[in-house]
Parts: C-alpha cells; sequence; structure tokens
C-alpha cells in the first residue's frame, strides 16, 4: 500500500531547520525520511527562493528561516511559512528569528 502525507519533503525540512537551525543535512534526511543528498537539493531550492539563509559557523551551517515568506501554492499564498511553522511548533521551544 502506497504511503502519503499531507506536508511534502520541503516542509519537513523547513520544519526540521525550524527545531534546530543548526542541524546537520544528514540529520535532517533521517528525520524526514529521504537521502541526504535529496536534503542538500531542497535546501539549495529553499535558500535559491529566499526562504532561508545559510550561514557557515566554524564546520557548520546555521540556518535562518524568512517566515514572512508566502506558501507557493496559489491556493496558499495569502499564508505564510512562519503560520506553518508555528502550526507545528514544539511548545516551549524559541522561535526563529525572521531574516531582516
Amino acid at each position: 500500500m502506497a504511503q502519503w502525507t499531507f506536508l511534502t519533503n520541503h516542509a519537513h525540512v523547513l520544519l526540521c531547520v525550524s527545531d534546530n537551525p543548526n542541524a546537520r543535512l544528514r540529520d535532517v534526511a533521517v528525520q524526514v525520511g529521504i537521502t541526504e543528498r535529496a536534503a542538500q537539493r531542497i535546501v539549495t531550492e529553499l535558500e535559491e527562493a529566499g526562504y532561508l539563509e545559510r550561514e557557515r559557523e566554524g564546520r557548520r551551517n546555521i540556518y535562518r528561516l524568512n517566515t514572512a515568506m508566502p506558501l507557493r501554492h496559489p491556493l496558499d499564498r495569502d499564508h505564510r511559512i512562519g503560520e506553518l511553522l508555528a502550526a507545528f511548533a514544539n511548545p516551549g521551544d524559541p522561535e526563529t528569528p525572521p531574516l531582516p
């Protein structure tokens, strides 16, 4: 039986990075259930589209999300990724600050 979910891998990667801004892509890939290469591709696509920024700190990346960006599907354009992240946020976790 085929499995499907309501959220895309892109949304799952955003949620992982929101939960842990200095997560290794290897760990994100395991959490999402995709390959590390797929996680790298998704992060690159999200970065190129302006949904996140990557900043190098030593040997690690720190990710900052632009929570004001709209969702991409025409039916969802009136909503921001910050709303999606807030809906799935773990209680008690600090919010990822938006990009300036």
